[in-house]
């Protein structure tokens, strides 16, 4: 135990970000670093627990050893909490910045207190761990002869191609964008992710060995037979891209953008990637309404707020959820509680059990959205329920710029898949046995794609399973 009383004896010191004031002018990183001291006192606050319930199945999806770390923090031992830390988590660079922190609505000081800040010691051991050196390219000490290609860099084909690669294994992952990273890079806003740590990470991978090429499109610019006779294994990462729409009267206006198409913009403007668009999606000096209570909404939001806008709501159809763990979620599950993300922080209105039935236009442009407060009525044993509209509630709302932000509905279409009849499931998604392989043999699958979308640190540790999986089949062929 790192200290008997620390929980005891110090308080939880939750997220540093810049004020507000500043970092809306700018899209760098809102959050601050703990100081050493801090996570030194942070990390006290572990009870060493006999069984660490926030690295068990309700916990972190990777495993992490949260406690053995945690103590190695408290007295200054960066190396050794890096070597623990980098034993189950392949990028605790990102998980360290964009995790929901799992391992924290699970942590057993969490019953009565304040959970561990788990998630902030993580990221400091991250980047100690590069600032120091122990983070370092690693090439493994002997190469086979067979090839493994990834199609897609997102963080299941990073962690993927990562393990594959340490096993000794060539791997060259294909990306359709200019650059590698997938949903990290062109997805999460720079102000949660800055676009320096993915770059950091790529450039790492490519001196352990690891091949990158981008602007590829499988299954288009190449196909399935190229890749079958060049490589021993393939591995489709592509994610979830089908987005929930919602059709109603009005859909069709102008003015109306999926939330992934305005921060992808969004993103290639910051790194310089592009900086025109065919169909510019902007909110400065607009009115704007996200439709989507999730993360990808709160993103929506803090981009809005940056670019200039006007005014800005968020509106959720499911009800407010309570300010703190309700009965509904007991310890240690995931707690279900509202949660106010540094971008609600910078500005914007909240509004839940709100249905859109309409989006009303002049010349063809979105200028209003006709709404109905909802209710959710109990369901009956073994039904399912939805939300019901509650009469004499109807309302409008002003919207030059609106947002769909209500997650994802399917893979969508994948030319390579199409190519070689990889099976799905009636939702779309790609099947797998236990071993992360497809229908076809040598094909296997990771991430979204199988899973449906989820938290980032569930892909990565999709990646690294399915990586096992096939460094492991690859021996066995190898061997037979």
């Amino acid at each position: 135990m790192s200290r008997e009383r620390g929980f005891l004896e110090f308080q939880r010191r939750d997220h540093v970000y810049r004020p507000a004031e500043e970092r809306v002018h700018d899209y760098k990183a809102v959050e601050l670093r703990l100081p050493d001291s801090d996570c030194h006192e942070q990390a006290a606050r572990c009870m060493n627990c006999g069984i660490p319930f926030c690295q068990g199945p309700t916990g972190c999806p990777l495993g992490n050893i949260i406690p053995e770390f945690n103590e190695h923090v408290y007295y200054g031992r960066w190396k050794e909490a890096t070597d623990i830390l980098l034993e189950t988590n392949t990028f605790p660079e990102f998980t360290g910045r964009i995790c929901p922190a799992p391992c924290e609505g699970a942590c057993v000081l969490g019953i009565n207190k304040d959970p561990v800040s788990i998630c902030q010691i993580e990221q400091a051991i991250a980047e100690k761990g590069f600032e120091r050196g122990y983070i370092k390219p690693r090439p493994p000490a002997h190469r086979f002869d067979q090839r493994v290609a990834i199609v897609g860099s997102g963080p299941a084909g990073l962690a993927a191609a990562d393990v594959i690669n340490r096993a000794g294994y060539h791997v060259i992952v294909f990306e359709n964008e200019k650059y590698p990273g997938g949903l990290l890079r062109y997805g999460i806003p720079d102000f949660k992710l800055e676009k320096w740590v993915i770059e950091r990470r790529i450039a790492l991978m490519e001196k352990e060995g690891v091949r990158f090429e981008t602007g590829v499109k499988v299954g288009a610019d190449m196909s399935y037979r190229y890749l079958q006779n060049r490589f021993d294994a393939v591995i489709l990462t592509g994610g979830a891209q089908i987005p929930r729409d919602l059709p109603v009267p009005g859909r069709d206006l102008n003015g109306i953008h999926f939330a992934m198409d305005f921060l992808t913009q969004q993103n290639k403007r910051v790194t310089g990637e592009c900086e025109s668009f065919d169909e510019e999606i902007s909110a400065k000096n607009k009115h704007v309404v996200v439709i989507g209570g999730g993360d990808t909404g709160s993103d929506c939001v803090g981009t809005s707020n940056r670019q200039g806008a006007k005014s800005i709501l968020q509106i959720e159809i499911m009800p407010e959820p309570p300010p703190t763990r309700s009965a509904q979620t007991p310890w240690p599950n995931w707690p279900v509680m509202r949660r106010d993300s540094s971008s609600h922080k910078e500005g914007c209105k909240r509004d839940w059990s709100v249905n859109t039935t309409e989006f009303v236009g002049k010349n063809g442009q979105v200028k209003e959205l006709k709404c109905v407060k909802v209710e959710w009525p109990l369901p009956s044993p073994g039904e399912r329920t939805g939300p019901r509209a509650i009469e004499g509630t109807e309302f409008t709302l002003k919207a030059d710029l609106v947002l769909l932000a209500m997650g994802f509905v399917g893979p969508g279409a994948s030319e390579i898949a199409e190519e070689i009849g990889v099976e799905r499931d009636p939702r779309g998604f790609i099947t797998k046995d236990d071993n992360w392989m497809t229908n076809i043999p040598g094909v296997f699958v990771a991430g979204d794609m199988n899973r449906g979308p989820s938290l980032v640190v569930h892909a990565l540790a999709n990646g690294r399973d399915t990586g096992k999986s096939v460094a492991k089949w690859l021996s066995a062929r190898r061997n037979s």
